[in-house]
């Protein structure tokens, strides 16, 4: 018997056309919540809505491009009209940029990466907050890097890096603003996984030795749960395990 704990709830997935997002987006519906799949490519978006509709589940599909924030805006003004509430928000987009040195890297690039790692997810936020306090069980989930909140911070990797630490900071400040609330606020460390994004930063590794996004779903549909009680930490896929922030010794 499938695990229906997510039904009737509503959950927001961005990037949801491909890898994490993609896996996500179907562990959702899988677990019965109508996922609203937010991307850039309307075929792909289809794809997964013929994919949901086999399932058994139901999907609402956005084409739209993170970068565009008034569009952000409205689509919150749409969730409240349609359902009063948002039960889930999964900030899976990124943007990898250059791999070069900071002094390399053009301010287009680097306004970009921030745009979709951190301004598009602040926006979200922005925009969802009254809808994700209106839910009994609100569940916000960001995908973070090891990039971002590792010791020994890799050279060249400088933009995402950058946005990566900031998105944790973006997560963990909500997470203290809504701690008296029912919000848990989860950030997640994937570590290396069998995506296009990966093999664009590690061209030369054989994709076949990395876990899939498939393997991750169900931990990230298990942060959404309304059961799940802990926020502001980060759950580390290598390790399978949450981690808490600590500040400097």
């Amino acid at each position: 018997m499938q695990n229906k704990e997510l039904a009737n709830r509503v959950a927001l997935v961005t990037g949801a056309s491909r890898g994490i997002g993609r896996a996500t987006a179907l562990e959702l519906a899988r677990r019965g919540a109508h996922v609203i799949a937010l991307a850039r490519t309307e075929g792909a978006l289809e794809e997964l809505d013929d994919e949901i509709r086999a399932l058994g589940g139901q999907a609402t599909l956005v084409p739209c491009d993170l970068k565009d924030f008034v569009a952000l805006d409205r689509l919150g003004a749409s969730i409240f009209q349609r359902w009063k509430h948002l039960d889930i928000l999964v900030g899976n987009a990124g943007l990898l940029g250059a791999l070069t040195p900071l002094g390399h890297i053009s301010p287009g690039d680097w306004e970009q990466v921030m745009a979709v790692n951190v301004t598009a997810n602040w926006r979200l936020i922005r925009s969802m907050d009254p809808l994700l306090r209106a839910s009994p069980a609100g569940r916000v989930v960001l995908l973070s890097s090891g990039a971002g909140n590792r010791a020994d911070l890799r050279a060249y990797w400088g933009a995402y890096a950058v946005s990566k630490a900031a998105l944790d900071a973006l997560g963990r400040t909500y997470a203290a603003e809504t701690v008296t609330t029912s919000m848990k606020v989860m950030m997640v460390n994937p570590g290396p996984l069998r995506t296009d994004m990966r093999a664009s930063a590690m061209p030369g590794e054989d994709p076949m030795t990395l876990r899939s996004p498939e393997e991750l779903a169900p931990k990230i549909a298990d942060l959404c749960s309304p059961g799940w009680t802990q926020t502001g930490a980060l759950y580390d896929f290598p390790t399978d395990s949450v981690q808490h922030f600590r500040g400097p010794a």
